[in-house]
């Protein structure tokens, strides 16, 4: 077989499989979670636990929708607990298989988890989580159970606890 023939057989081929593996994506029978909801869930996520578990009762996908504030301000319920030291939130999302990220870590002051993330990706000192609230904000927020990490943060030069997002 020819060089050219091969490589118009291959190809061909591989079209062919890209668009059988596309036929077999199924799209959403189920419409999204309505976004008013979404963002009341949000809300209540910095303050009112009984509103939030009344929620999740109803909505279990809530546990790990975002709401956009806009300008790439995406928040989920852990977010919103963390960034505004609710521990005990953040801790029963958590508990119900929350997404757990950097921000809740070092709320919580786990430095067996920022360490090596920060080793294995720097730039994450400077990551803006929900609004602009930095690590170093959620160390601050963690209070006594977080203090290792907030030193460590700023050992690494971490020195805002806001970044503007816009």
């Amino acid at each position: 077989m020819k060089r050219t023939t091969f490589i118009r057989s291959v190809g061909g081929f591989g079209l062919l499989a890209s668009a059988a593996s596309l036929s077999s994506f199924k799209i959403q029978d189920e419409p999204q979670l309505d976004k008013k909801i979404v963002q009341e869930f949000v809300g209540a996520s910095h303050r009112d636990m009984d509103r939030v578990t009344e929620l999740l009762e109803e909505y279990p996908t809530l546990l790990n929708a975002a709401h956009d504030w806009k300008h790439g301000d995406f928040e989920t319920g852990l977010g919103a607990a963390s960034h505004v030291g609710y521990k005990e939130l953040a801790q029963y999302f958590l508990d119900k298989g929350a997404q757990a990220n950097i921000f809740t870590a070092c709320l919580f002051g786990k430095m067996e988890i920022v360490k090596p993330m920060l080793t294995a990706f720097p730039n994450t000192l400077h990551a803006k989580g929900p609004h602009g609230f930095t690590l170093l904000h959620h160390a601050e927020k963690g209070g006594e159970e977080a203090l290792e990490v907030k030193d460590y943060l700023i050992s690494l030069g971490a020195e805002d606890k806001k970044i503007a997002l816009y």
